[in-house]
Order: structure tokens, then sequence, then C-alpha cells
């Protein structure tokens, strides 16, 4: 595997010491210590966090994160709570992003996401399984339903990047370049406010919330990010072999919810079902109605 860029913490010990410091008190706060894998990939190290990932469980749930993020904003609140099923979940930190995982990235375009997440399910032993994948990680999902469709029971697309272009809006764009020419608290919460979330109906708890401004402060000022950005696949879609479930927000500022169903429908050849969630902004992983959902399609999925 060819790579393409690396990122990297600019002070290696001191920002993974802060990391850790912020995992503890996010394990701290919902009462569970996650389980901990960390395993050798073309991209070098790769994270991995778990969750009743010891048990024998039939259901296996792998997931991956959006771009400048972790995968444990998943169970922010004890988000992963509300899927309501005993199954073992990982949650991968993708190579490239501000986590514990290594900075070598491939050329987004290629299918070596695809290959890489391969061996992150052959690493875990996983031989099939439920993914699921949040703006950037859903790019990571089809990828793998290109490159290894039969180790894919079903995949779920939250917001994905990879529908539609990034949305060139001048609110777009202004929210979200604010907190990275000034990474302050109050700039990052105004773009949570208008871009993420969607008061009072999609929102964080106060403790969950300062833990999310805390990180993306830390991800902007101290992650040399030289991580590629999603792109839309367009017609790459249709190479996708997995059954696909498409979540969206209404109010995703990101990538715009209708245009973004429009082109899964045209596109994604084993589109299964779509569900759009009225006042959701684009970190809809945070939402206990679509894990809610994510949850019983699993419980109950003829397999």
């Amino acid at each position: 595997m060819k790579i393409k860029s690396k990122s990297y913490f600019k002070d290696e010990h001191a920002d993974r010491s802060y990391f850790e410091g912020w995992v503890k008190q996010l394990e701290n706060y919902n009462g569970r210590q996650y389980e901990r894998y960390e395993i050798e990939t073309s991209l070098g190290r790769t994270q991995i966090w778990g969750l009743n990932s010891k048990q024998e469980y039939q259901d296996t749930l792998v997931i991956f994160p959006g771009a400048r993020t972790t995968s444990l904003i998943w169970d922010f609140d004890r988000g992963l709570d509300n899927f309501n099923h005993n199954m073992r979940i990982f949650m991968v930190e993708t190579n490239g992003l501000p986590n514990l995982s290594n900075g070598e990235t491939p050329d987004i375009k290629t299918l070596d996401y695809g290959f890489w997440a391969t061996q992150v399910l052959d690493k875990l032993h996983i031989e099939k399984a439920f993914v699921a994948g949040a703006s950037f990680g859903g790019l990571i999902c089809m990828k793998l339903g290109i490159v290894s469709p039969q180790k894919v029971i079903a995949a779920f697309l939250l917001n994905p990047g990879c529908l539609q272009p990034f949305s060139l809006t001048f609110k777009n764009l202004y929210f979200n370049l604010l907190p990275i020419i000034r990474p302050t608290p109050n700039n990052v919460l105004k773009f949570l406010e208008k871009a993420v979330f969607s008061k009072p109906n999609h929102q964080l708890s106060e403790f969950s919330e300062k833990m999310l401004v805390e990180y993306e402060v830390f991800a902007i000022s101290r992650y040399k990010d030289n991580t590629q950005k999603p792109y839309y696949m367009n017609e790459q879609l249709k190479e996708v072999a997995a059954e696909t479930y498409l979540l969206l927000g209404d109010k995703d500022l990101l990538f715009p919810f209708q245009k973004s169903l429009d082109n899964a429908q045209r596109l994604i050849p084993k589109l299964t079902e779509t569900k759009v969630y009225k006042n959701v902004g684009h970190g809809i992983e945070t939402y206990n109605k679509a894990l809610n959902y994510i949850g019983g399609i699993i419980k109950n999925y003829q397999k």
C-alpha cells in the first residue's frame, strides 16, 4: 500500500498523554472502561476500542468515525446503550485522524482504505460484521463494501461524506473555517451549534459538550492534519456489493441531506432503506434515535 501523506501530533508524548487523560475522563463519566486493541496494518499501528468485545454475542458491529473525530464520540452520554441490543462493538480509530493510531494514510481516491479496513477485521478475527460509519467513516464503509463485501453483513451510513461534494455555501464554509483559523472554545462551540447539532432536539449533556469542545480545540491546535478529506465517490458507488442503510439529518450543513439521498438512491445498488431525521445535524452518531434504529435493524436482521 502506497502512503500518500502522514499526519502527526506536534508533541507526540505530551499530546498522546493529554488524549489518554481525556479518554479516562470519558470512562469515568460513563462508568465503564473500554477494551483496547492495538494492531499492525499497512498504515502502521491502528488503535481500536472495544465494548463487550470479549463476550460471545451473536452480532458484531464495527464503527468508523468521522474526520477530525475519535470513534469514542459515539459513546458520549453512554450513547452505545441506545442500540438496545447486546453485541460486540469495536470502535476503530482510523489512521490519519487525531487519535492514538499512526498518521499514515493512502490516497483517499484509491481502494486502499477498503483494503486497510479488511486488514482491521482480519486482525480482530472478525469473519463477518455489521459496519457503521459517520461522515468520513461512511466512505470507509463503502470502500470496504467494494473490496470485501463478503465480510459486511450490512453497512450503516450516517451523514456520509461520500455521496456529494462538501457544501461550499457561505454559511457552511464560515462555521467550518472559524475554529480552524482561531481554535478557541467559543469558536468551536459556534461550529458545533450551527453545523453538528440542532438544539434542543439534537444535543449532548453539558459534560459531553464540554468534552467535545476540549477535544476539538486539542485536535485542531495540536494535530498536524495532512489527511485528505472525503470526496464524492459518484460512479464508484455502483461497485458497492454490501447491503446499505442510509441515515441522514435534515439540518446537516456539511452535506445537505436531499442531495445525499438522491445520489444514494441513484448509485448504491443495494440501498435497502433510508431514514431522514428532523432537526438533526451532521453529528448524527450522537443522536439516540439513529442508534435505536441501527440496533433494531441488527437485532431483527435475518442472516
